[in-house]
């Protein structure tokens, strides 16, 4: 390569970077001829370089030949919409969102598939929205602004598996940031092509007046939940604060969109307590089952049970995970294990892990970003494991149930929004109650896709077994 092809070849690299870097103040057009002061394309071509470079650094999987290549196609469809979303604290915020949900939808796939991603944003939509998809391995550029009124559709193999977030892109997108921290981020979940591992876990064990190691091997089925971290800044009309941003001054630490999300809520007090204004646990500020889809729910978990867990830092503060009460047995990213049996993993912003653990005692375990500030504000979520409340006697009587049974999601289910879709080795919940940062409409979806009852219905079935 002469010197002046090679300077033509760096420029053109730097002016691409500009387009992907700088949103709107480039354009691809303007970064791969203007930029160089060139206006006739053909005498771009003729200064050589250009061609070497713009097809590689664009190139992306076609959608127009995804059906002949052998490979099962997934289709996604997002919204991006802004809305009126609840807060702790009963006021509400300006979000941003995919498909009317904070966090918009999960997307679940296998390693080896084509995702095909089309992204609309609605006539009526003041702001243009973007979606940079982490799962991909094609050039940013390929992430442009979506305006009003207009879809964009591209597609690309998902090669590599683990958790990969996906959010609004910044690519000729001015303040990316409003959007992200507004609530325009998920996830998607890339199977591996063989499946998953099989879970070791190590105890001790005292045979013959010695201890030796008791290795334990669990299969690859697990319960499966997702928790997405984020922080929100927040004006007091409820608008995005970049300032509050810029000084790490965060309102709320939130988990799937909301704080304390994960606690007690009216039908534990009344199961456990017999009163539903009294309290379980001293914060408890989603208890109503008036508050529909907002209100508090639990995780509930078998003892003894494979539980998978995908985490996700959606936000820009770090996120130290932590069970309390428990070990993390197996911390994966990616396709590959970072740790066995430990306590505590931290996560850098946009980073992911997949964590199995086995709770092999029943109780009530808080899992936690063990930033002592975000527990504080909001990032406590309550994993409940058998029966350590010995409720399956009271419900019995009640005749809410006709058997003991292992975990209190038969009779409450889990919360949706915790509940990411089914995977090759996914275990089925029992039940699904409705729970997340969804909007009336939104949630009647949901509902009528998964089942699920209401906090309201549930409180109903246990206020008519006690009248009974």
């Amino acid at each position: 390569m002469n010197r002046r092809t090679s300077m033509v070849f760096t420029i053109a690299a730097v002016a691409a970077m500009g387009a992907t870097l700088l949103g709107g103040t480039f354009t691809q057009s303007a970064a791969s001829g203007a930029a160089l002061g060139v206006k006739d394309p053909a005498e771009a071509h003729q200064m050589g370089g250009l061609e070497l470079v713009m097809p590689s650094a664009f190139a992306s999987t076609h959608c127009e030949n995804v059906d002949t290549m052998g490979r099962n196609v997934v289709d996604v469809d997002l919204v991006g919409v802004s809305v009126e979303l609840p807060i702790m604290g009963g006021k509400t915020y300006s979000a941003m969102t995919f498909n009317e949900q904070v966090p918009g939808p999960t997307v679940r796939v296998t390693q080896g598939d084509v995702i095909k991603m089309t992204l609309t944003v609605p006539a009526d939509e003041l702001t243009a929205h973007g979606n940079d998809m982490h799962a991909s391995q094609i050039s940013g550029a390929n992430f442009g602004a979506v305006q009003p009124g207009e879809s964009k559709t591209y597609c690309f193999i998902a090669e590599v598996p683990g958790v990969f977030k996906y959010h609004c892109s910044g690519i000729d997108l001015a303040a990316m940031d409003q959007h992200v921290f507004s609530g325009m981020y998920g996830i998607t979940i890339v199977d591996p092509l063989n499946g998953y591992k099989k879970l070791m876990t190590e105890k001790t064990v005292v045979e013959n007046g010695r201890v030796s190691i008791d290795r334990q091997f669990v299969e690859p089925d697990a319960l499966e939940f997702q928790l997405q971290y984020n922080e929100l800044y927040l004006t007091e009309n409820g608008a995005y604060d970049m300032n509050k941003m810029f000084a790490h001054d965060l309102d709320q630490a939130v988990v799937n969109g909301l704080a304390f999300a994960y606690l007690p809520n009216e039908i534990h007090n009344t199961l456990i307590n017999g009163d539903p204004r009294r309290d379980v646990t001293i914060a408890q500020v989603w208890n109503s089952s008036d508050l529909n889809q907002y209100q508090a729910q639990l995780l509930f978990v078998e003892e003894d049970q494979h539980v998978r867990f995908f985490v996700q830092n959606q936000g820009r503060e770090s996120v130290f995970w932590h069970i309390v009460g428990e070990i993390l047995d197996r911390v994966t990213q990616g396709n590959r294990v970072q740790a066995q049996g430990t306590e505590t993993w931290l996560l850098g912003g946009s980073q992911n892990m997949i964590v199995d653990v086995v709770f092999d005692e029943p109780g009530h375990y808080i899992a936690v970003n063990h930033d002592y500030a975000a527990i504080y504000k909001g990032s406590a979520t309550v994993i409940v494991a058998g029966d350590p409340f010995g409720l399956n006697p009271v419900l019995m009587d009640l005749g809410v149930l006709d058997s003991p049974v292992p975990s209190y999601a038969h009779v409450m289910g889990n919360p949706t929004d915790a509940i990411p879709p089914m995977g090759m080795d996914s275990i089925a919940h029992p039940a699904q109650i409705l729970h997340g940062l969804y909007t009336d409409d939104r949630a009647a979806e949901i509902q009528a896709e998964t089942g699920a009852l209401t906090g309201s219905q549930v409180l109903q079935i246990v206020n008519d077994a006690l009248a009974s």
